[in-house]
């Protein structure tokens, strides 16, 4: 299969590196298709953890070309801090692609989203204030400054002040301090130098792998319901990270695709403010949290939590065309006496046939659950289908009866290889 997608099908975090990580073993390029430094990913190989933003997963290769398209907004800072970080720890970068058409962030797109953030006074969307969606906003405004400006130092300078100056105006204006234009331009024309060797039409450069029989795999950051489009909005993202942004994304088109994976959690997370249905806000939510360590890779903030909902997940297998689903985190549930999967929505005692399509309806929906048995017993040393618990089978039956496409990869730990391949 030359094009495979993996989308993460809830709210994010739902382990998507590890299940990326496991596919790039029989990929030669790994391509992040958009987002940005707001976004981690978190790999665990032989003790070592190594938690990413920008660069794709499948940096941990020897083999893997790495590629940032498109799509993605970039932090120079943040990048060459991620670079140095596995370069000094015997990961080479060297290999690494950038794209032209990718939209660089500057410090009034953090300055702009702390300043809108805090006018929204108590209904805050919860943004990590990095920037990202004032850089997508400049992006659709077309006034944005992408990373092939960097090519042309002296160009890049001028639209680097030009830009630095207008922004300041507007920043002063909503109250804000100013920024240090001299410095904005120092700074990026040292970083500019930097990227330079990293740039490369990578539309072009996938294109051709492809001619050449390469397989490719498409990584998005954040998740379905983060999607600007078709998720929990305002409580949402600035991009698109369901599958057909990766299409947008890389410029790779959708009949290339043929295999896109979701990733789910074996519970539901999500970070900062918006509707949340399974939410459980008691012992179990907080076992669930503590156990599971959910706290955001890039921000450190506890998640929310709640039980598996398949209404969400039915409605990601629609938005996305999934072929298959990744389960992850199943080892978290392993000491609860019962498990709940929700089933369906109920609204004033009617059953509902559809996902919601207004957060302010999902707000108020009743979550009908299943309520099964737990296992009882530590999954972590599983490495077949045939090692699990007959409880922890029949909840991974339920999830694609619910759902309606088979579970190929059960995680069942932290670690690289702790995981089994579900045949049902």
């Amino acid at each position: 299969m030359p094009v495979t997608v993996v989308v993460g099908a809830q709210w994010g975090d739902e382990g998507k590196a590890k299940v990326i990580d496991l596919l790039s073993k029989e990929h030669t390029y790994v391509v992040r298709y958009q987002g940005g430094h707001n976004a981690g990913h978190t790999v665990v190989v032989d003790g070592e953890k190594y938690a990413l933003q920008l660069v794709p997963s499948g940096i941990l290769y020897d083999h893997v070309i790495p590629v940032i398209a498109n799509g993605v907004v970039v932090d120079l800072p943040t990048l060459f801090n991620e670079i140095d970080t596995l370069e000094s720890r015997g990961i080479s970068c060297a290999e690494l692609k950038v794209s032209s058409r990718a939209h660089l962030i500057f410090p009034w797109h953090q300055a702009h989203d702390a300043i809108a953030e805090a006018m929204r006074g108590d209904d805050k969307i919860g943004t990590t204030l990095k920037g990202i969606g004032p850089a997508y906003a400049d992006k659709a405004r077309r006034v944005g400054v992408r990373v092939g400006d960097v090519l042309d130092p002296e160009r890049f300078s001028t639209l680097v002040r030009e830009r630095a100056v207008a922004e300041n105006t507007l920043i002063e204006q909503a109250g804000g301090d100013p920024l240090d234009v001299d410095e904005i331009v120092a700074t990026f024309g040292e970083l500019g130098a930097r990227v330079a060797p990293f740039v490369d039409d990578t539309v072009s450069l996938l294109h051709a792998a492809l001619g050449r029989g390469a397989h490719v795999l498409l990584e998005g950051a954040q998740a379905t319901f983060l999607d600007l489009d078709h998720g929990t909005y305002p409580y949402v993202t600035s991009s698109n990270p369901t599958a057909g942004g990766a299409c947008v994304g890389t410029g790779i088109g959708p009949r290339d695709i043929d295999r896109i994976v979701g990733i789910t959690k074996a519970y539901t997370t999500r970070v900062g403010a918006g509707p949340f249905p399974t939410e459980l806000l008691d012992d179990d939510g907080d076992r669930l949290i503590d156990i599971g360590k959910e706290y955001g890779t890039v921000t450190g903030r506890r998640r929310r939590a709640g039980w598996l909902d398949c209404v969400m997940l039915r409605q990601a297998v629609r938005i996305n065309s999934l072929s298959e689903l990744a389960l992850t985190k199943l080892d978290i549930l392993d000491g609860f006496e019962t498990i709940k999967i929700c089933t369906g929505y109920r609204v004033g005692g009617r059953l509902l046939e559809h996902y919601p399509d207004r957060s302010d309806l999902l707000a108020d929906v009743e979550p009908v659950y299943e309520t099964l048995d737990g296992w009882g017993s530590a999954l972590s040393e599983a490495r077949e289908p045939g090692q699990l618990p007959d409880a922890a089978k029949q909840f991974i039956q339920v999830v694609e009866r619910e759902v309606g496409i088979p579970v190929r990869v059960v995680g069942v730990g932290a670690e690289r290889d702790d995981y089994l391949v579900w045949a049902s």
